[in-house]
């Protein structure tokens, strides 16, 4: 399942790219997350900590993307995983950036093979970012603004036909030939939702992204393969991730203060 440490890593190994410093291990991300709530849980934490564990997010099969980047906004109710960093997923990383009042997609790229989570977060971080096509790279500027979001994908299966799916619980992936070419395109599980699309309507999108050109009523003319599949998303904005930063930074200086009570006292002990 998704989870914020996934967002908090993807935003370390970003801006330590851009801020060319040393990126944190995902581990690290879930060690923090882990003790946040296990300090809202016994009711000690401070009310900013408060405020983003219950902001950032996992939902489960009602978000989304798509192989090249269409996704909007998320549920944000937290849930943790399981912790384990070598676990496979297909995966996607979306980043958005606040404009307006409200997040646009800014990039997005995720991968239908499964990769252990700290290999594929780490990668697709920074292709989403860097290289999505649509759109230029991602600058140290806009970290501030941005919203990340990570989409680990399940439950994959063959649809009998094109309407063989739930809006709002299937994410879909489409293949078919086209003018002798071979087509292909993707939309994550909350596209349809979030857009406020038809079935019929999300097919003929999908199909329009895949470089369909038909009329719109002749898309049931083309045979096609379609999958469908189901997915988890958590998001986090740039402002929780700099508060587990802070946590972090917080929990290294006790550590580095109590070796060097340690040491001072085996030196006091020697010295008698």
């Amino acid at each position: 399942m998704a989870t914020q440490a996934h967002c908090h890593y993807c935003f370390d190994v970003l801006a330590s790219r851009l801020n060319k410093t040393q990126a944190h291990s995902l581990s690290e991300f879930e060690a923090a997350v882990a003790a946040s709530s296990a300090s809202l849980t016994n009711g000690t934490s401070s009310s900013s900590v408060a405020t983003n564990g219950a902001t950032n997010g996992v939902t489960n099969g009602t978000n989304g993307a798509n192989v090249n980047g269409t996704t909007n906004g998320a549920s944000r109710n937290g849930v943790n995983g399981n912790g384990n960093t070598e676990k496979k997923f297909p995966l996607f990383v979306t980043w958005k950036k606040l404009s307006g009042g409200h997040y646009d997609l800014r990039g997005c790229i995720g991968t239908f093979d499964s990769k252990p989570l700290n290999e594929g977060l780490r990668d697709y971080s920074l292709t989403a970012a860097l290289h999505d096509t649509r759109f230029p790279p991602i600058t140290s500027k806009e970290l501030p603004s941005l919203e990340c979001g990570v989409t680990l994908l399940t439950n994959f299966e063959p649809a009998s036909n094109p309407m063989d799916w739930e809006i709002g619980l299937h994410g879909l992936q489409i293949d078919f030939v086209y003018h002798n070419r071979r087509m292909g395109a993707t939309y994550l599980p909350d596209v349809a939702s979030e857009q406020g699309w038809t079935k019929e309507e999300t097919i003929v999108s999908l199909m329009r992204k895949a470089g369909w050109t038909g009329g719109k009523k002749d898309w049931e003319k083309v045979p096609m393969k379609v999958t469908r599949y189901q997915g988890s998303k958590a998001v986090v904005r740039w402002e929780e991730y700099l508060e587990v930063m802070e946590s972090m930074e917080t929990a290294e200086d006790g550590e580095e203060s109590e070796d060097e009570e340690e040491e001072e006292e085996g030196e006091y002990m020697v010295g008698k």
